[in-house]
């Protein structure tokens, strides 16, 4: 299974004098089972581009695919590609209405036609998997702290057992606490559900440490797309489209000018205490 963007322009309010390209000529590729990061700075289009996997936004030209199939043919059905592709905006706990948190989760699965006792089988497991404790099931959602409604909003995704998880900026405006918390649990879902994640953030340390693939946006293009160390090599040429590497990255150039012979594509805190320490062990 996958999702794609073949070729895909999308341009804002075509023809007027506000008329802007937030993507040119775009192909991208999620195969099931990858963590993918995507960065970029402010008025990239990565947040453009998400929108397209599930068909919130049609491309001015250009074909998206799922599973190979043109999700703009006459007759596909978008509302189950959504149940497929899930998307978690930014600040998500604003779409929380229901009295409860159950209930809201239950939503999604609701519409998809379950009966209550599946929909609250399928919400008391989604909210299992994003680890919120059983005392806040009955809870209204706005009860809960910050973090704690993020999880919410994001089970009621995870409830309709989408085969691909967007999450744009899911940490944002979260205490260091919290956005460990949310990154960790995500990390546990690709691994325990093998369901593709595609996280969209600001946080060059988060990317590192959580994903395989690293996509770049720059002014409506992709700018890169590999993994996390063949990506952060070209630092200095992110540094230009407004972003940085790791502080690691940073770190570990700096330690190899001064002579010492440790491993400039570390990246994660781990990687460079252990290049580090073997590279003092031959000094």
């Amino acid at each position: 299974m996958s999702v794609e963007l073949r070729d895909v322009t999308y341009t804002y309010s075509p023809g007027t004098a506000y008329e802007m390209h937030a993507l040119e000529h775009v192909s991208v590729e999620i195969p099931n089972g990858q963590f993918v990061g995507v960065i970029g700075h402010t008025g990239s289009g990565k947040s453009t581009m998400v929108q397209h996997f599930n068909g919130l936004i049609r491309p001015t030209s250009g074909n998206v695919f799922y599973n190979g199939e043109d999700i703009w043919q006459e007759g596909y059905n978008l509302r189950e590609l959504r149940s497929h592709v899930g998307l978690v905006f930014q600040y998500p706990e604003h779409q929380l209405f229901e009295t409860d948190v159950i209930t809201d989760v239950c939503f999604g699965p609701k519409n998809q036609g379950l009966s209550p006792e599946e929909c609250r089988e399928r919400a008391r497991e989604a909210l299992k998997h994003v680890g919120l404790d059983e005392r806040f099931y009955e809870k209204s959602p706005f009860e809960l702290s910050g973090g704690q409604k993020r999880r919410v909003a994001i089970a009621g995704v995870l409830a309709m057992n989408p085969s691909f998880l967007i999450l744009d900026e899911p940490t944002a405006g979260l205490d260091p606490k919290g956005r460990d918390e949310i990154l960790d649990q995500l990390a546990l879902l690709h691994e325990t559900r093998g369901i593709s994640v595609m996280l969209v953030s600001h946080s060059m340390e988060d990317i590192a440490r959580y994903v395989e693939r690293i996509i770049v946006m720059n002014k409506g293009h992709v700018a890169f797309d590999d993994t996390p160390k063949k990506v952060f090599s070209h630092y200095k040429e992110l540094e230009q489209m407004g972003l940085a590497a790791p502080q690691m990255t940073y770190i570990m150039h700096a330690l190899k000018e001064r002579g010492m012979d440790v491993d400039v594509t570390a990246t994660t805190v781990e990687e460079a205490k252990a290049s580090v320490l073997k590279a003092l062990n031959h000094m």
